[in-house]
C-alpha cells in the first residue's frame, strides 16, 4: 500500500458534496483515467474556453481544502474570475438543504450501521469521528457512505472556508449568479448507487489507514500547487492499483462519484458555456484525461487553452 493511499480516497469521496454555509464540509472530488503516455490535460489549473461568436469562459481546478496555501487565489485566476458573471461550482447545497442531505445520509428503514459492522468496529468508528460524530441515535442509522465522507476529510479546527466555498462567497459579494452543476438529489443518488459491499469495504479500509491522512494531504497539496494533474491522478488511483482486494470497490467508487458526475457536469454546462462568461470551479482531477471535463467540453466544439 502506498503511503499516500488514504488521501486518494479523500480526493474522490469528499468532493461529492460541497455544503454552502458549512465551512467544515466534505469537500474534494478528483480522479479520472489513470495516468498513461499521451493522456491529455496533465498540467494546469485554469483553462480558457472559447468558441467563435461566444464570450469566453473559464474552468478552474480546485483543491477542496482550507489550507492557506490553497485558498490564496493566484492573480491569473482572480483576473479570470473578475471577467465572468456566473460561478458554476461542481456541487452547491444551500444551508436550507442541509437537513435534507443529513436525513438522506441515514437509513429510513429497518437497517442500521450495526448490520454491517461489529461492536468493536463501531466503537472505533465513533472514536475516529470524535466531535464530528452525530448523536448516538443518528450515528446508529448512518449509511456507510456517510461514515466514509466523514472519515475521509482531514480533521481541522480551522473554521476558514475551503477554496470552493471562498469562491462562492466571492461570487455572492459581487452579485454573481451561482449555478451548481449537480442537484442535491443527484448527489445523494450518486452516493446511494455505490454498492453496499463497496461502501462497507471502503469504510473498513479508511478506518485502518486513518493515521496517514495528514501526510497524504501534504502530497496532494504539493501536486496541486505544482499544477500537476498527472501526479494528482496518480495519487488518486494508487489505492486501487496497489491493493487487489480494494480494486473493485475503488472502481465502483470512481464510476459513481467521478465518471458519471463528470458527464453530468459537462451536460449541465452546455447552455452556460453557450452564453459565456461563466467561471467553472470543480475538483482539479475532474479536468484530467481523455474522459475528464476539459475533454468533454472540447468535444462540444470549444477551444480549450491552458492559462495557468
Amino acid at each position: 500500500m502506498t503511503p499516500f493511499g488514504h488521501f486518494a480516497l479523500a480526493l474522490i469521496v469528499a468532493g461529492a458534496v460541497t455544503l454552502s454555509g458549512a465551512h467544515d464540509s466534505c469537500a474534494m472530488t478528483a480522479g479520472v483515467t489513470a495516468p498513461s503516455a499521451g493522456t491529455p490535460y496533465t498540467r494546469g489549473l485554469l483553462f480558457r474556453i472559447e468558441q467563435r461568436g461566444k464570450p469566453r469562459s473559464y474552468v478552474f481546478g480546485t483543491l477542496h481544502s482550507n489550507d492557506p496555501r490553497v485558498t490564496r487565489i493566484p492573480r491569473a485566476v482572480a483576473t479570470a474570475f473578475d471577467s465572468t458573471r456566473r460561478l458554476a461550482p461542481e456541487s452547491f447545497v444551500s444551508a436550507v438543504e442541509l437537513p435534507e442531505f443529513f436525513a438522506a445520509a441515514q437509513f429510513d428503514d429497518s437497517r442500521a450501521l450495526a448490520d454491517f459492522f461489529d461492536p468493536a468496529s463501531l466503537a472505533r468508528l465513533a472514536a475516529a469521528l470524535g466531535p464530528r460524530a452525530p448523536t448516538p441515535r443518528a450515528f446508529a442509522k448512518l449509511k456507510p457512505w456517510a461514515v466514509l465522507l466523514l472519515l475521509a476529510q482531514p480533521h481541522s479546527d480551522d473554521p476558514a472556508p475551503t477554496l470552493d466555498q471562498a469562491l462562492v462567497d466571492a461570487a455572492r459579494a459581487r452579485g454573481m449568479r451561482v449555478l451548481g452543476l449537480e442537484l442535491l438529489q443527484e448527489q445523494i443518488s450518486s452516493l446511494d448507487a455505490i454498492p453496499m459491499a463497496s461502501q462497507v469495504a471502503l469504510v473498513r479500509w479508511t478506518l485502518d489507514r486513518r493515521d496517514t491522512l495528514a501526510a497524504d494531504h501534504e502530497r496532494a497539496i504539493a501536486a496541486w500547487l505544482a499544477r500537476d494533474l498527472k501526479e494528482l491522478a496518480a495519487l488518486a488511483h494508487a489505492p486501487g492499483r496497489d491493493d487487489p482486494a480494494l480494486a473493485p470497490h475503488f472502481a465502483a467508487l470512481t464510476k459513481h462519484l467521478i465518471e458519471h458526475r463528470s458527464l453530468l457536469m459537462a451536460h449541465r454546462l452546455h447552455l452556460p458555456l453557450r452564453e459565456g462568461r461563466v467561471f467553472v470551479a470543480v475538483g482539479a482531477l475532474h479536468l484530467y484525461g481523455p474522459e475528464g471535463l476539459l475533454a468533454l467540453i472540447k468535444r462540444q466544439g470549444y477551444r480549450v487553452t491552458r492559462v495557468y
